[in-house]
């Protein structure tokens, strides 16, 4: 059983990296069974077919991700470092990003727009999770009164999220981590403008 598992995480891991660099759509069996040294039996005892390996690895890159924010935020004490925190998970976006070859959810979402809809629907959901979670870390701010009363935390989760996937996007494609760190910087201008101790 455990030999069955181990070929299984290895097709999972293996598929991940060659789905987040190469795309889905560009993507073999061949290169799976390639890149882990399987036989095709080996994948198919395990998986249908290439859409179901697709759907395991995202779930498994969506643990990966969630690890990196819960370890940076664990040790923060205010919703404002919590959510730089969270930024700083993608700081070294060209070179040391959590997973390689980039965001799996931007990726993912690019790809997905159109032809496999099991698939755009969990990156729905991860987008989702993700957004509530920084909505809650907002949240958070207003009621302890670290954040301004007024604020809208959707709304500002929203943007703080298309943020951050933007300059991940913009560091990958300049090959320039400047676009992240200018980002961070604006968030951090951000929160302070929505800090209590600002208002009027």
């Amino acid at each position: 059983m455990n030999k069955v598992d181990e070929t299984r995480s290895l097709i999972i891991q293996t598929s991940l990296a060659l789905f987040n660099k190469k795309g889905y759509s560009q993507t073999s069996i061949q290169d799976i069974m390639e890149a882990t040294g399987l036989p095709k039996g080996a994948i198919y005892r395990r998986f249908k077919n290439k859409d179901e390996i697709a759907i395991a690895s995202f779930e498994f890159a969506g643990s990966i991700i969630w690890k990196h924010f819960f370890e940076a935020t664990k040790s923060k004490v205010t919703a404002a470092e919590k959510l730089i925190a969270m930024c700083h998970v993608y700081q070294d976006a060209v070179n040391n990003p959590p997973i390689d070859g980039g965001c799996p959810l931007l990726n993912t979402a690019i790809e997905t727009d159109f032809g496999f809809p099991e698939l755009h629907d969990k990156a729905t959901e991860a987008y989702n999770q993700t957004l509530f979670f920084i909505q809650s870390i907002i949240d958070e701010g207003i009621r302890s009164k670290e954040f301004r009363q007024d604020v809208d935390s959707y709304s500002l989760a929203s943007f703080l999220f298309s943020t951050i996937e933007g300059a991940v996007m913009a560091s990958r494609l300049s090959l320039n981590n400047e676009h992240m760190l200018h980002s961070i910087e604006q968030v951090r201008i951000l929160l302070q403008h929505y800090s209590e101790k600002n208002q009027g």
